[in-house]
């Protein structure tokens, strides 16, 4: 009898402060007519592989950014690091009993539905699937539940800091599109 497919889920990480950004909040800049943070979120949707996409909101307001089937949950925690958003989201995923979460992150507009699904759907035996640009890891990130225990609990990182000490649960998989990210009001116009 075949195995069971996974159950996927994704969370797209956007409750940080911005601070290198300046006024406003990164998440609802408008990048080419759209809030910022939509475009993961739908890119994450329109992979069309995963169950639920989560979506981890903390510093600003996101919910009227978001489209249609994306699921928010605050992270009252964000101030303390992005692994706290992480934190967040394995949560969900373990209540939600699914088998790996595939993370990304809400500033980053070119990460389209490719990678997504490239990454969630590697069929390789290792737990953690990362995607690569050109040779460089980026994001998304497939977490098995089997890893969720080991990923960090607080600070500003996320799954690197695991991939980096073993090398040996990790699996490339290369993706079309531009894991850059935006973080100030000069990439954002530098991009737009």
């Amino acid at each position: 009898m075949p195995d069971a497919p996974l159950r996927l889920a994704a969370a797209v990480l956007a409750a940080g402060g911005s601070t290198r950004f300046g006024a406003g909040a990164k998440q609802l800049a408008l990048f080419r007519g759209r809030p910022l943070v939509s475009w993961a979120v739908e890119a994450a949707l329109d992979a069309g592989v995963f169950e639920l996409v989560f979506v981890i909101g903390g510093a600003v307001d996101v919910s009227h950014a978001l489209p249609p089937g994306a699921l928010l949950l605050e992270n009252p925690a964000w101030a303390d690091g992005q692994a706290t958003s992480l934190a967040t989201a394995v949560h969900a995923a373990r209540v939600g009993a699914f088998d790996a979460l595939v993370v990304g992150l809400g500033d980053q507009p070119f990460v389209g539905p490719e990678a997504w699904r490239a990454v969630a759907t590697a069929e390789v035996p290792e737990p953690i699937v990362v995607a690569t640009y050109e040779g460089d890891r980026g994001n998304p990130v497939r977490l098995g539940r089997s890893v969720w225990d080991d990923l960090p609990a607080s600070g500003d990182h996320g799954a690197r800091t695991l991939m980096a000490g073993r090398p040996d649960l990790v699996a490339e998989v290369a993706c079309p599109g531009n894991a850059a990210d935006i973080d100030t009001q000069e990439e954002l116009d530098r991009w737009s």
